[in-house]
């Protein structure tokens, strides 16, 4: 014959579970405690709309033999005998009434009370029910997973008393100052009075968002909201953003950063969630562009996650992100139109975020892209600057690696190119066209350039043949052709000139050098299909040591001189050295003393 058998759930070993995994810290049972207190008070709301409702923390800290003991009194709703065995004893069981709408409330899980245990052995429970005849009950729970209800015989008001007594090495979560401290960081916006007590001194620790306090508008609201930007974070920021969803029902302020941030540094926003904090590391409120904001924001529809510490990814929260999104593009916007000299600034310190924005958005490229700073050869500049400049012809490389190839040379040349390189530059580019039609967008080979230097006359040709194809001879093992050729500026002796190809193919030379046998196979089969690698060194016959090395019969010293020039030009334009490369270095330097010293010896 088959039984049917429960499960057997060792409350402990869930407390420890919980302890470890779900809550941040023992602190959130102060956060749990209030969470229960105000929907219960919410409860009793939905029965009588008039009720106003209170929540009283009070302490009585130890007298030497009983440890402190910290009670949340609320006048809510209470409970029946019933309802204590559902839910203050079945664990997963939420004690949000069935038949009331879940949304209203806070907590959704029914583990909340549990988080007690983490900071005590015991919890006691005296409540009444607001439903008429209801008895005074004591519910007292231990953590080794026993409780016991009993029948008070006394008088109260409905409502609920939870009494925790510190546990052993839990005292430090007891103090005044600590419950005083944490109830006002989690429950500052809650909007049912709450009022901490300890001895004589009491203390209301809540007070209504600085979004909603009275009429303020305009400039009188931004120096409010910059003021509480400036009590929290301690940070005085540029500007702050009202923010607003219907989605979510999402109300809350977005503070702009004063300085510049990157997309892997994106800041962590405090969310609330029914004006009780949920979170003050919340990174998935916002799109991914608009990490150059810091937010507080309280929604009362999203949801938690289970350790209430997040919002769970819904289409509920996708369509909150994009309305805060719109937020914020809307303020930069308006800005264009009523304030350029604060957009100026937000541009100066924030041009990537704005930028990650133009790339998805046209309406918005289209109104900021003249706006926004490039690096050129001729410096950073505006794109309208540029494009003036240029007369709509826009030069541009694609890589950093090739900007530095270039980027002296161009510009001693006046040739204005940008460096494409950095996040969302090449993307932004090639959208130019889609805006101004009359532009013309060229993208730079830097192995072509050197194709417009100057050559060199048929008799320096003449005079330079042997030189040059014994320069060639000595760079084909770097995979490398010489060149020679007259450019600017004359002090620049080299130039090393690289197309794609080749510097991928560098790079997996490089990783060749550090992998084990497996991976120099596999990365030997990816180089075989780079077969347009081209590297070049442009030697410049308007440089003097170039042209006085161009006539000298000494191979061994033009070996070793072309060699030096070669690693040279190489850190001119911050390659990474191969092992091969370094070895011609640290040679070449002795060969070119130990040259020295033979032709000092010989006079």
């Amino acid at each position: 014959m088959t039984m049917e058998h429960k499960f057997q759930v060792n409350l402990r070993g869930v407390i420890d579970l919980l302890s470890d995994n779900l809550y941040s810290g023992p602190q959130v049972y102060l956060r749990e405690l209030l969470q229960n207190a105000v929907d219960a008070v919410v409860a009793r709301r939905k029965v009588d709309p008039s009720h106003t409702g209170s929540i009283t923390m009070e302490l009585t800290q130890s007298n030497g033999k009983n440890p402190p003991t910290l009670m949340v009194q609320d006048d809510g709703v209470g409970l029946t005998e019933e309802e204590i065995h559902q839910f203050l004893a079945t664990i997963g069981q939420s004690s949000k009434r069935e038949s009331l709408d879940r949304s209203d409330f806070i907590g959704q899980f029914g583990i909340g009370l549990l988080s007690g245990f983490v900071v005590s052995e015991e919890i006691v429970v005296v409540t009444r029910s607001i439903k008429p005849n209801s008895p005074t009950l004591e519910w007292r729970g231990r953590s080794d997973g026993t409780y016991k209800i009993r029948t008070l015989d006394i008088e109260t008001v409905p409502g609920t008393q939870v009494y925790l007594r510190a546990k052993a090495e839990k005292e430090e979560f007891f103090t005044a100052e600590y419950v005083a401290e944490t109830a006002e960081h989690f429950g500052a916006f809650l909007p049912i009075p709450i009022t901490v007590t300890a001895g004589k001194h009491h203390t209301k620790i809540n007070a209504p968002p600085p979004w909603e306090v009275g009429d303020l508008k305009g400039q009188s609201l931004r120096e409010r909201l910059l003021e509480y930007g400036h009590d929290i974070f301690e940070t005085d920021f540029l500007d702050a953003i009202p923010l607003q969803s219907v989605a979510g029902k999402i109300q809350g302020v977005a503070f702009v950063l004063p300085f510049a941030a990157t997309m892997t540094s994106r800041h962590k926003h405090r969310v609330y969630l029914k004006n009780m904090l949920l979170s003050e590391e919340a990174d998935n409120l916002l799109p991914e562009w608009a990490f150059f904001v810091k937010c507080v924001v309280n929604s009362n529809e999203l949801r938690p996650n289970a350790a209430r510490e997040s919002f769970y990814e819904d289409s509920r929260l996708l369509a909150a992100r994009k309305e805060l999104g719109n937020c914020l593009k809307a303020y930069l916007v308006r800005l264009s139109r009523e304030n350029r000299e604060l957009l100026d600034t937000i541009i100066a310190c924030h041009y990537l975020p704005i930028k990650a924005l133009a790339v998805e958005d046209n309406e918005f490229f289209r109104i900021f892209i003249d706006w926004l700073p490039f690096e050129t050869t001729l410096g950073e500049m505006p794109f309208g600057e540029y494009r003036k400049r240029e007369k709509d012809i826009i030069r541009y490389v694609s890589s950093r690696d090739q900007f530095r190839q270039i980027a002296g040379v161009a510009a001693a040349q006046k040739i204005c190119i940008i460096n494409a390189g950095y996040t969302y530059d090449t993307e932004l580019i090639e959208k130019i066209t889609e805006v101004y039609e009359q532009c013309e967008v060229q993208r730079i080979d830097v192995t072509e350039l050197t194709r417009n230097f100057e050559e060199l006359s048929l008799e320096e040709r003449d005079a330079t043949f042997d030189f040059l194809r014994f320069a060639d001879v000595v760079l084909q093992p770097f995979r490398c052709t010489a060149e020679l050729r007259r450019f600017e500026p004359k002090n620049l002796a080299t130039l090393y000139t690289a197309n794609d190809s080749a510097t991928f193919l560098r790079s997996i030379e490089q990783s060749k050098e550090v992998a084990d046998e497996l991976w120099q196979g596999i990365l030997d089969g990816v180089a075989e299909s780079r077969h347009n690698a081209c590297s070049q060194l442009c030697l410049n016959y308007n440089n003097e040591l170039v042209r006085r090395l161009s006539e000298i019969q000494n191979r061994a010293l033009i070996r070793r001189a072309v060699e030096m020039l070669y690693v040279q030009a190489l850190l001119l334009g911050h390659y990474p050295l191969k092992a091969q490369e370094m070895s011609v270095l640290s040679d070449g330097l002795l060969g070119l003393i130990e040259i020295g010293l033979s032709g000092s010896e010989q006079k």
